[in-house]
Formats: C-alpha cells, sequence, structure tokens
C-alpha cells in the first residue's frame, strides 16, 4: 500500500509550533470496549475483552519545539541527540528521550496546564490507535510499502516532520508511524495473562520489570510503520533516537460533567 499524500498542516500543529506547551491540543477519545491484543505475536496474546474510560490525548507526538520550552524553562539535561542535526528539527518529534524523563515533561505539563497529565495505559494506547476502527493499522489492514515509511531500505536517517501522514479515525497524528512511544506500564511478554474477568476494566501492568512498554512506529527499523496491537518496550533509563512519547490526560471536568 502506497503511502497517502502528506496534508496540508493541521493549523493546530502550526500554533503549538508557535506557542509551545501551553497550546498543547488533547484530542477527546470516547471509552469503549475492545479486544486487546492479536493473535499476530506471542507477546499480543491470550487476547483479552477490556474496557477503557474516555481520555484526552495529545494530537501529536512531543516535538522539539516543545521540549525546547521545557528545557529552557526547567534547566534540565537536554536529550542525547539534541546537538545532532537529523534529530534537532523543531517540527518534528523530540527523541533521546528516557521514561523516567517523559514522566518528569508530564508532571512539569500538568502544573503548567492546570491539569493532571500522564503517559497512557497501553490498552488506552492500542485504543487510540485503532481510531474507533478494528483494522490492523490505523488507516487499514496493509502497511504501507512505498516511500519513506516503507519496508526494507526505504526510507531516511531520521524523524518525519509532525503533520506530515494522515491522522486516524480519532483525529490523532502518527499513531502508527515516526517515533516509538512511551507507556506508563511495566513490560512483559505474558503481562496480558494477568488481565483476568469477561471484561477487564482499564488494565494496566503494574508488576516490575527490567523494562517500560511502549506502541507505534520508528522511523529507524525495517518495519517502519506499526500494527495497533503490536508491542515494543526498552529500559526506562535508556535513551533511543527514535523513542519520543505523547502526552494524555483525563477528560477535563467541564468535558466530563
Amino acid at each position: 500500500m502506497t503511502v497517502p499524500a502528506a496534508p496540508a498542516l493541521d493549523p493546530r500543529i502550526l500554533r503549538l509550533l508557535i506557542e509551545g506547551p501551553t497550546a498543547t491540543i488533547f484530542v477527546p477519545v470516547p471509552g469503549g470496549e475492545f479486544i486487546l491484543g492479536s493473535r499476530e505475536r506471542a507477546d499480543e496474546q491470550p487476547l483479552r475483552h477490556v474496557r477503557v474510560h474516555p481520555i484526552e490525548a495529545a494530537l501529536i507526538p512531543v516535538t522539539n519545539a516543545e521540549y525546547a520550552h521545557y528545557l529552557d524553562a526547567t534547566g534540565h539535561d537536554p536529550p542525547k541527540f539534541w546537538d545532532d542535526p537529523r534529530f534537532s528539527t523543531p517540527e518534528c518529534p523530540v527523541v533521546g528521550i528516557s521514561w523516567v524523563e517523559a514522566v518528569e515533561y508530564c508532571a512539569w505539563l500538568s502544573a503548567l496546564l492546570g491539569r493532571p497529565c500522564r503517559l497512557p495505559t497501553e490498552a488506552e494506547r492500542e485504543w487510540a490507535a485503532r481510531g474507533g476502527g478494528g483494522t490492523r493499522y490505523p488507516w487499514g489492514d496493509e502497511p504501507w510499502t512505498e516511500g519513506i515509511h516503507g519496508l526494507g531500505s526505504a526510507g531516511n536517517d531520521r524523524p518525519h516532520v509532525v503533520g506530515t501522514t494522515p491522522p486516524n479515525g480519532y483525529g490523532l497524528y502518527h499513531m502508527g508511524d515516526n517515533v516509538h512511544e512511551w507507556c506508563s506500564d511495566w513490560y512483559s511478554p505474558k503481562a496480558y495473562d494477568s488481565f483476568e474477568g469477561d471484561t477487564v476494566d482499564d488494565p494496566h501492568y503494574l508488576e516490575e520489570t527490567a523494562r517500560r512498554a511502549s506502541r507505534g512506529g520508528s522511523w529507524r527499523h525495517h518495519v517502519k510503520v506499526s500494527r495497533v496491537a503490536a508491542r515494543s518496550s526498552l529500559s526506562p533509563d535508556f535513551q533511543y533516537n527514535d523513542y519520543g512519547f505523547r502526552v494524555y490526560a483525563d477528560p477535563a471536568a467541564e468535558a466530563a460533567s
């Protein structure tokens, strides 16, 4: 499947890039029930019928432009690849962010916006990536096989500018491509074995392991786009050039009432 033509830049993204984190755009994701996992890989099994509550997800992964505001405000050390021109374009997702640093950013943004911000659970991330559908990828059942997001050597040596592939059914960009995004769960290949019940309410794997879970595609991999059920993981203190993050929040009080 050929990658769809890049859409015109979403004006909300342009505003965010100019104004910074105070303009973070949260997209409502309704609650619902779905089958978590797939039969395609052992760590995506057993399939579980789960229920997730309404959440809000940032329109795009956190960009270098946004993270620069955070660095200026906090004096935090810059990410590992901050001075590498392949990874410093303001309009691209910030990378080289450890899980610990992603959590610290969420805490800072919570204070800035006056609402709790956090990383998603794996179930929330998978539900959001599905975009209200039941397909293998956010856009359908076939992977992109041509162009910069294609298989094999196709593609380039860095992340892609945000908003350059179409959003999914909920209006979220890059839910299956660009960079891996951290989740709040610890990672275990047997995590789903612990989710018991006819319908599991907001599952969250909390048993400490050596890795934290992540989701989404990677510009760096042979397979650059990710199925909605595909799981990945990394040590929480590691900083890789294809790891970024997206911020989530519970619905604002006025929207939830």
